[in-house]
């Protein structure tokens, strides 16, 4: 998991690139942003019978119950505040299994879809900070109060992702993490470094754990989220 190679790598282009180059990437990052906005729509991750059938003959009973589980997890999700639905989410996706990627996909980083956790019952931090994202839109919390947000996990000395959840866009978030069950004020979570945070709408670089960051792009610029938000995409459309 390069994460850190990825974001300096971002952060370092050259802004000399060539006209052509720079047209490519605005047009693609206004697909993606498109795109993104497609999948906040409320009802994107709901599954009708043949596709809960088809999840059932793929990967088993348990992964079938797992997402029927989840679906009806989003639909009791209505007319509950905010924190409840996080602390609901929170306790849901941390309930399944650690696997690191090379284990679970033979590859050394891979951002699996929420309907590839659940049916392989388990991912790694960022499967599950992921996951937790697109149900809380599903529930109806807007994506602009969360983020995805890379952090370095102190006491195990490695890169982490934790989901960020924000009352106001100046405040600071608490943490939804895989490490941690109780869900705390980033101010408290003095075992993680941040770096940098993102979701569908922007790019940030995290200057303190109150919350005050830098914007700095679109995050169709990190590659791994856009490939991520394609197959999820994918998914619903097949």
């Amino acid at each position: 998991m390069d994460v850190f190679s990825t974001l300096t790598a971002l952060l370092t282009a050259a802004c000399s690139k060539a006209a052509a180059d720079w047209w490519r990437f605005l047009l693609a990052s206004a697909c993606l942003y498109l795109l993104g906005l497609t999948l906040c729509m409320a009802g994107e991750l709901t599954l009708d019978s043949r596709a809960i059938e088809k999840i059932q003959k793929s990967h088993g009973e348990y992964a079938r119950r797992r997402v029927v589980f989840w679906q009806d997890l989003i639909q009791s999700a209505s007319g509950l505040d905010e924190m409840t639905k996080i602390r609901m989410v929170n306790a849901f996706f941390n309930e399944l299994e650690f696997i690191n990627d090379s284990d679970h996909w033979g590859k050394t980083d891979y951002w699996a879809t929420p309907l590839q956790t659940l049916t392989t019952n388990g991912g790694d931090c960022e499967d599950f900070s992921i996951a937790k994202y697109f149900t809380l839109i599903e529930m109806g919390i807007p994506a602009e109060r969360m983020r995805l947000t890379y952090v370095k996990a102190l006491e195990l000395n490695q890169a982490h992702m934790v989901l960020s959840y924000y009352t106001e866009p100046d405040a600071e978030p608490v943490v939804l993490d895989n490490l941690v069950a109780e869900i705390r004020p980033s101010s408290q979570r003095t075992d993680l470094l941040p770096v940098y945070s993102f979701n569908g709408e922007g790019l940030w670089l995290v200057k303190n754990q109150a919350g005050n960051d830098k914007h700095v792009g679109h995050s169709s610029r990190l590659g791994p989220w856009r490939d991520v938000v394609a197959r999820i995409s994918d998914e619903y459309t097949r």
